[in-house]
């Protein structure tokens, strides 16, 4: 199975409700953000059998914006296990649970998405050797038993590769 894992946009500083913290919205670079990303993976042709994402607001934003860049027409399910609070234990569960998937992606938060990452990839008492930030997303292959990180990219790749794009890349010469 391909896990991708995507760290929800930017949103703005937390708030010290967390009431109110849950509901914070994406801000204005964590749309372009969710849409550099949503780009990215349509460039690359990635598509997902699911999309799980965190119940809290910007999560689901994030997820939302990356579906509909990369034209995923199914429902984005939503797990709670992806909360910052959510356990290593809850998140193996529901890879059990989308064993038979080709492709998911997961949409949520940190400190929990830095660790699901790195315990996947490199145990139960892993460093922090992947850093997850805001609006990064990484493949990770899976057989069940050993997992592989393919590939990362933070949101400043994924922006200059976005603005790349948009503008050649070849140098202007003058005809005469």
């Amino acid at each position: 199975m391909d896990i991708y894992f995507l760290r929800h946009a930017s949103a703005g500083d937390s708030r010290l409700n967390p009431a109110k913290d849950d509901e914070r919205a994406l801000d204005k670079l964590g749309i372009e953000q969710s849409h550099n990303v949503g780009l990215a993976l349509a460039a690359m042709k990635i598509t997902f059998e699911a999309i799980l994402s965190s119940p809290l607001l910007r999560a689901q934003q994030t997820a939302k914006i990356v579906a509909e860049e990369i034209g995923h027409k199914e429902k984005i399910v939503t797990e709670p296990a992806l909360e910052p609070s959510g356990s290593f234990e809850q998140f193996q569960s529901i890879l059990s649970r989308y064993s038979s998937k080709a492709a998911i992606l997961v949409v949520g938060h940190n400190p929990s998405m830095a660790e699901f990452l790195n315990k996947l990839l490199i145990g139960e008492n892993s460093p922090d050797a992947v850093e997850v930030k805001k609006a990064m997303i990484a493949k990770v292959e899976t057989d069940g038993s050993k997992a592989m990180l393919k590939w990362s990219l933070p949101p400043k790749v994924l922006r200059a590769i976005q603005q790349g794009s948009a503008k050649s890349s070849r140098p202007k010469t003058v005809s005469k």
